[in-house]
């Protein structure tokens, strides 16, 4: 087979699978389309085939996005916790398009993962997805991740509250400056921090003084 039957083959994929998502949507209800992409979520997560898991939830997290419902949101979250890079920047990108157009869906499952207290690589993440949601303020909602009892999450959500500029966190940051817990996050120069180095240095990048309280 010639490299551009090879093309034209993946063309012809292209477009079969859109025939078949439309096909999904004007034969499915919301009801029934959320129900269908939170059990095959489940499924995927649960495959021992990392491979083939990588390949579903990259799909099921886009058809998420699609699919109004707040059942949908806290697929993507649970999506959001997977060990694949390219899953979790997926999903990532597709809670933060759900979030701007119904924020409170979004802002609701996250409530509902922190009432939980869940932990692992999605909470680590959800602190950068909301930085980039400006309209409602995200402060408020991102200030909950500070009080999480996994130093990493915590570690996460001040990095992410550094980097969304806003001195309006000042306050929640001051907290935890004494905070002697040691987090271990992908972008540390070093191994782990202590939160409260953390905090000092998040506040100075607000323009705030690292020891005020």
């Amino acid at each position: 087979m010639t490299l551009r039957a090879h093309l034209d083959q993946i063309f012809e994929a292209d477009r079969r699978g859109r025939t078949l998502e439309a096909r999904l949507f004007a034969e499915g209800t919301p009801e029934t389309l959320s129900n269908l992409v939170a059990v095959a979520s489940a499924e995927a997560l649960a495959l021992e085939d990392e491979d083939e898991a990588e390949v579903r939830l990259m799909r099921l997290a886009d058809l998420a996005a699609q699919v109004p419902g707040p059942a949908m949101a806290d697929t993507l979250i649970a999506i959001l916790g997977h060990a694949s890079p390219k899953v979790r920047a997926e999903a990532g990108e597709a809670l933060r398009d759900v979030a701007y157009e119904r924020f409170k869906e979004v802002a609701r499952a996250i409530e509902r993962a922190l009432d939980r207290g869940e932990r692992g690589l999605a909470m680590q993440e959800l602190p950068f997805v909301l930085v980039e949601v400006h309209d409602p303020d995200p402060v408020p909602l991102m200030a909950r991740f500070l009080g999480h009892p996994d130093p990493n999450v915590v570690g996460a959500a001040i990095e992410a509250l550094a980097d969304h500029g806003d001195p309006a966190a000042a306050p929640h940051l001051a907290r935890l400056v004494d905070d002697p817990r040691e987090a271990e996050l992908e972008d540390l120069d070093e191994a782990s921090a202590p939160i409260g180095d953390l905090a000092r240095a998040a506040l100075e990048e607000l323009g705030e003084d690292g020891d005020a309280r």
